[in-house]
């Protein structure tokens, strides 16, 4: 394989970054003439059965709705008050940690689920995770 481009391929280049006509994102699914490829979820001040059944719903619809990607925000715990109370796990029972679990724990949820980013749950620095969702069959 050769690294010297062609005039030719030079040309096609050019007359394609010129060109009008722009290429759809593969990441984006059309849906009743309205983009969506990402949506978000804040959770932020929801008890942890609340949060649990938000999550659920909002996956399920965002499935239904052939969503690609969701961003649940749950914020970094820092502020929560479990940190407070010694007879609570400080990392199960802030959402942060105990949202995905309970995500990973449900057969429904993690059969419409391609990847959690447990990597961004882990991370102390965020306060949010990624779920890549599967195509509706």
């Amino acid at each position: 394989m050769t690294n010297r481009l062609t005039d030719k391929d030079k040309k096609d280049w050019k007359n394609f970054i010129d060109s009008p006509e722009k290429l759809q994102s593969k990441d984006i699914e059309q849906l009743n003439n309205r983009i969506i490829s990402e949506r978000s979820i804040d959770l932020h001040g929801y008890t942890l059965d609340e949060a649990n059944k938000q999550i659920t719903k909002f996956i399920e619809n965002c499935y239904v709705n052939k969503v690609k990607k969701v961003n649940v925000i749950t914020g970094k715990g820092m502020r929560s008050k479990n940190l407070e109370n010694p007879y609570q796990s400080k990392d199960l029972s802030i959402l942060k940690y105990s949202v995905p679990e309970y995500i990973k724990n449900n057969n429904d949820l993690m059969n419409k689920i391609i990847k959690i980013d447990f990597e961004s749950v882990n991370s102390p620095a965020k306060g949010n995770f990624d779920i890549f969702l599967k195509s509706i069959k």
